[in-house]
């Protein structure tokens, strides 16, 4: 193993190049979870251990989310969610946007969803992106950030909007019995 040396200033195109490297890591640790638990349990209860998984794994996030927002004496409200990912290096560029009325963004170049695609896994891998709703309801149960677009879908960008969720979504995505992926679309 060679010795990288390591510098106190590190110029962007490096430290986007770093952060891809490790969210393609995190992309293959979860396709190889994912098709380990579903080759041992099957299609249907794999797919429900992982969205179990992934569950829990956005609550964790969402959690600590709202633990700053909380130090700093603010709400967990929407306006007042801090991004939990980095900034640069997740994707090739990300935009505001207007989404039917509500306001959302665009990210494109997914590095984790390019993996997939070049493995031809995105079926797998898009289970991983209900974390996103999972993080939000955790934050907030009133609220889903939701998918109105997804790379692992077929779509050229990944889109989301916030919007309300219902009683009975809040009760859906507490219950660990029930189908909660429902929630991840702008009705």
């Amino acid at each position: 193993m060679s010795v990288v040396k390591i510098n106190r200033k590190v110029d962007l195109k490096d430290a986007k190049e770093q952060v891809e490297k490790a969210t393609r890591r995190i992309a293959l640790l979860h396709l190889s979870y994912a098709k380990t638990i579903i080759e041992e349990l099957g299609p249907e209860k794999g797919e429900r251990l992982i969205l179990k998984a992934i569950k829990n794994y956005g609550k964790r996030v969402g959690s600590s989310v709202k633990e700053e927002v909380n130090k700093k004496g603010l709400e967990n409200i929407p306006e007042n969610y801090r991004e939990d990912l980095p900034v640069y290096g997740m994707n090739e560029r990300a935009e505001k946007t207007n989404v039917n009325g509500k306001k959302g963004h665009r990210s494109y170049g997914c590095v984790l969803a390019n993996l997939w695609q070049e493995l031809g896994e995105e079926e797998i891998g898009r289970l991983y992106c209900y974390v996103d709703p999972a993080k939000y309801m955790a934050y907030n149960p009133d609220y889903a950030l939701v998918h109105t677009k997804c790379i692992p879908d077929g779509d050229e960008f990944c889109e989301f909007v916030i919007r309300e969720t219902t009683e009975q979504e809040k009760k859906d995505f507490t219950d660990d019995n029930e189908d909660w992926t429902y929630i991840d679309t702008d009705r």
